[in-house]
This record gives C-alpha cells, structure tokens and sequence, in this order.
C-alpha cells in the first residue's frame, strides 16, 4: 500500500487583502514564517509521504505559483490543473483520476489537506494522519479528521462523534456552522469536533462512494480518466460536473465515514486576527512582518508591514497592513469584514 498526500490549493482567499489577492492568493503567503503556508503544508508531510508521492491541485491562474512554492516538495508531475473552479467534490474525484492514471492502485490511501491552514506541532499531525490510515484501510472507510474544540466558534461546521471503534469514531453527523449557543452547547458536550477538510482513505473506498452518494457527479470519472491529456475536452467534461463540495456530495450522505480526533494544533488563518492565536507576541502586540516595530501605550495590535517600520501610538486592538500598493486598518473585532469590503 503507498501512501498520497493531495494538497488542494486553487483556492481565490480575500480575507487576508491588501496582502492576498486573485493574482496570489493566501496559500502563497508566508504569513506565519519564511515559508508560504502551501510550502508548510507540503512539509507537513516529511517522514510520512515521500515528496514524489506528493501532489497539489490549483488552477492553470496558479500555475507559476503552485510550481515556484512547491519546489522540491512534490513530484515531478505534481501539479494537477483544475479546468475550472468546480468545488472540493470534483477537484478531488479529478485528481484521483490523475493518481490512478500515473499508476496507483485502488488499494492505496490518499490524504487530502487544505493549502493554507497553519499547524504548529507537526509531530501530531503525522501521529494522527497514521493512526486515520489504519483506521481507513482497516475498516475501509474514508476517514475525517476532527479538530478538538477549545472556545465555541461560530465559523466552522462541527462533526458529532458516535460510537469508538477502535481509535476512530463513527460520525453520527455533520453540523452547519451554529450560532453562539449551540456552539457552546456542542463544546460543552464533548461530542462534537470542528471540520477541518481533512480526509484520509482508500481511492478505491473514495471511488466507491462518489457512485454511491453522488452518482451525478461519478458519472463524469470514465471521461474525466480518458481525457486527461486532451485539455479541450478535459474542461468540457469538468464543467458539466455539480460544483458541490466534497462534504454535501459524499460525507453527509456516506455510512462509510469515520473520524479521527486530532493530536495537533489548527488554525484556518480565516481572517487577520487569526495571526494573534498562532504567532507570540512581542511587547503586547502581535508581529507578523515589519522591518522594526515601535509603540507607546499600544498593545494588542496585529501589524504586517514587511520592509517597513510601524509606529504605532495610544492604539490598541487594530489590524495594521501596508505593502506595496495598500494600507489597511480595521479593529481586529471586525477583521473578518475585509471580505465585505472588496465586494464593494
């Protein structure tokens, strides 16, 4: 059995703007290190799935991108295109095409991971995707990886536990993003993990239950696996496909689901503020990138100014950005709000 790790990266994040853009978006961003968080993601693997077993899946929009911060990480035909942003649901049965076509087995196990979540104690991550390999290939099942709750948050969809099997859970059900009292109610319980998009199985279990709980979206997988050299017909195939993510059109409706609590830190870097919780603070302010910092009676603030030096004055709680071309200042209370600004 080999292992794959399948890092999906096409992905066009406007939260973390001025800095992320639709030219480059957040997994290209090294916003918590040297490094990119794509570039982590990918290292993320080390001792656990060699680089030729690694691959990443964007957008052609990406393709310098994807190849400049995967350098050396992957394999050599490790990048697939997507002809078109169609959702979690066929980017991953498009890429399972891809592993199957260069030579992989229904019997061997892909790990598919977000680009550009942030983990800190990477020991855990690779303790818990091995203990979600055996859980897969021994019960034969696609296996979730569950973030343990620490505060009641409103933006993540929450997974309730069922009964232990071994060293998983079975999934009673997959829960939409709550509101603050049932968030509170599901941490409470001790019954629920946050989705964190992380899923560990079998391809031919994969297989499987794309025909059987999204027979719409299978239907395409014989064409899509005949056409993989024929870039016109690969985009016609690809956009005849329900642009559904992979939760509505396989977990939720799955009985082959298993969950595996995480042994590791996570964060989704959703917005600015996220920064706060993942990086230390320096003199009570948070320094993701700036030539030098200088305050008085300021703390709280997140700032971001890289090459340049930020002086901040009797202000507090803030996000700081500016680069080349923008400036942003926002509360950190309502970092989440960059999205709404750029719709305008």
């Amino acid at each position: 059995m080999q292992l794959y790790g399948l890092v999906m990266a096409g992905g066009q994040g406007t939260r973390f703007w001025p800095e992320s853009t639709a030219k480059k978006p957040k997994q290209y961003l090294a916003l918590t290190g040297k490094q990119s968080l794509l570039a982590q993601s990918l290292e993320r693997f080390d001792g656990l799935i060699a680089a030729e077993k690694r691959f990443v899946v964007t957008v052609k929009a990406q393709a310098l991108l994807a190849q400049m911060h995967s350098q050396n990480l992957i394999a050599n035909n490790g990048i697939i295109f997507e002809p078109a942003g169609r959702n979690t649901a066929p980017c991953i049965l498009l890429s399972i095409a891809h592993l199957i076509a260069q030579g992989a087995t229904l019997e061997d196990v892909v790990c598919v991971v977000p680009s550009d979540h942030v983990i800190l104690n990477q020991a855990g991550f690779r303790e818990t995707i091995e203990v979600a390999v055996k859980e897969s290939v021994q019960k034969k099942h696609i296996v979730t990886i569950g973030i343990v709750p620490n505060f009641p948050h409103t933006g993540y969809g929450y997974i309730q536990k069922g009964a232990a099997t071994g060293a998983s859970f079975v999934v009673d059900q997959f829960k939409e993003k709550p509101d603050f009292e049932t968030a509170k109610s599901y941490v409470a319980s001790g019954d629920y993990l946050w989705n964190a998009g992380m899923f560990v199985a079998p391809l031919g279990v994969f297989l499987e239950e794309f025909e059987k709980c999204s027979p719409e979206t299978f239907a395409s997988y014989s064409k899509l696996l005949e056409n993989l050299n024929n870039e016109e017909k690969l985009k016609s195939v690809y956009e005849s496909m329900p642009k559904d993510s992979i939760d509505y059109a396989v977990m939720e409706k799955s009985t082959r689901v298993s969950v595996v609590p995480s042994r590791f830190d996570w964060n989704d870097l959703g917005s600015w503020d996220a920064l706060e919780s993942v990086m230390e603070s320096q003199n009570g302010n948070t320094v993701a990138a700036a030539k030098e910092l200088l305050v008085h009676e300021a703390t709280g603030n997140i700032v971001f100014t890289p090459g340049k030096t930020a002086a901040l004055i009797g202000v507090h709680d803030l996000v700081v950005v500016s680069n080349d071309h923008a400036v942003l200042v926002v509360p950190k209370s309502r970092s989440q709000e960059v999205k709404k600004l750029l719709e305008k």
